[in-house]
């Protein structure tokens, strides 16, 4: 299989997120990584939405749903030097203007380091011993 560049992931996931986002004035997307591969993602909508607050309130066109993916897109940049873990991008329409911020979680395991570094640091004499 043909590997795809985390950021077309992004994009991808992004893209079939704009029919829950259209409409939606704050929330958060969050897509979990796995070895540079976007598994699950979905939105976490903010409470003030649900609430009891207008529900003809206006929220994100499809231009600014459009506008969103770019600046998320823009923000990847910031990640660096890991393959596991979160990113959640935390959006909000405010007079006109979709504002964007990005939250970047980097994961490691311990089990695999120390897995690592023991294979290291044996010789051949404690492999035949075994």
């Amino acid at each position: 299989m043909e590997q795809v560049s985390l950021a077309r992931q992004v994009d991808l996931a992004l893209e079939r997120l704009e029919g829950e986002l259209t409409g939606m004035s704050a929330g958060t997307i969050v897509l979990q990584i796995r070895n540079d591969e976007v598994g699950k993602f979905g939105i976490r909508h903010l409470p003030v939405d649900c609430g009891s607050g207008d529900p003809d309130a206006a929220g994100l066109t499809p231009d600014q749903v459009r506008q969103l993916r770019r600046k998320a897109m823009e923000a990847l940049r910031h990640k660096r030097g890991w393959t596991h873990g979160e990113i959640a991008y935390d959006f909000v329409l405010r007079h006109g203007q979709v504002q964007v911020s990005m939250q970047i979680e980097s994961n490691y395991n311990m089990a695999n380091l120390l897995f690592r570094r023991a294979a290291k640091h044996r010789s051949h004499r404690d492999v035949s011993n075994e």
